[in-house]
């Protein structure tokens, strides 16, 4: 096992403890997790380019410990009343609809090779500012105005956005019998 591998796993140990940090008052070691939990990532991918240790198992945990992290954060943001649920459900309902349309592609004998798509990317860093921006502004006992609310949109249009760019990769991919979606033909 890699040590890029090894730095992936601490985020998945570091869940768990960002989620009980939160549930018990603790926003400022939530917010210390999250932020270790996010060098880390950026620690993780350096480590696996710079030493070459990029390896199909670092390349399924990097981003099944991204989701896993964000996902619980939003979840239990939502059940602190700190985000609203229908963020929660719609970002949780993008994530279960890609994983589906993989698996459906797949036993319809046509996998698929995943790649983020570029609206994907800025999807989930506008969820991790978010969730970071709900954070900091608990631990240091502040509001920003209405600077959470634009962010909370903004996230909701964005993961709506993704989710329709993954469906359109998706059903091109299935139409085109297993063909990279993005292809010319």
């Amino acid at each position: 096992m890699t040590v890029a591998t090894l730095i992936t796993l601490l985020r998945f140990v570091l869940v768990p403890l960002i989620v009980i940090a939160l549930l018990s008052g603790r926003v400022d070691l939530a917010l210390a997790g999250f932020v270790v939990a996010g060098v880390s990532d950026a620690v993780d991918g350096f480590v696996a380019r710079r030493f070459n240790q990029q390896s199909e198992l670092g390349a399924w945990l990097d981003p099944m410990a991204d989701k896993l992290l964000l996902v619980s954060v939003f979840v239990v943001l939502s059940h602190i009343h700190e985000l609203p649920l229908w963020l929660v459900v719609i970002a949780v309902a993008r994530d279960l609809l890609i994983g589906a349309g993989v698996f459906l592609a797949s036993i319809m004998g046509s996998p698929m090779k995943m790649k983020p798509l570029a609206i994907s990317k800025l999807n989930t860093a506008t969820q991790i500012f978010l969730a970071a921006f709900v954070l900091c502004e608990m631990a240091w006992a502040t509001g920003f105005g209405a600077t959470r609310t634009i962010l909370i949109y903004v996230s909701g249009l964005l993961t709506i956005a993704s989710a329709t760019a993954y469906f359109v990769y998706w059903l091109r991919h299935v139409i085109g019998n297993g063909k990279d979606a993005t292809s010319k033909r």
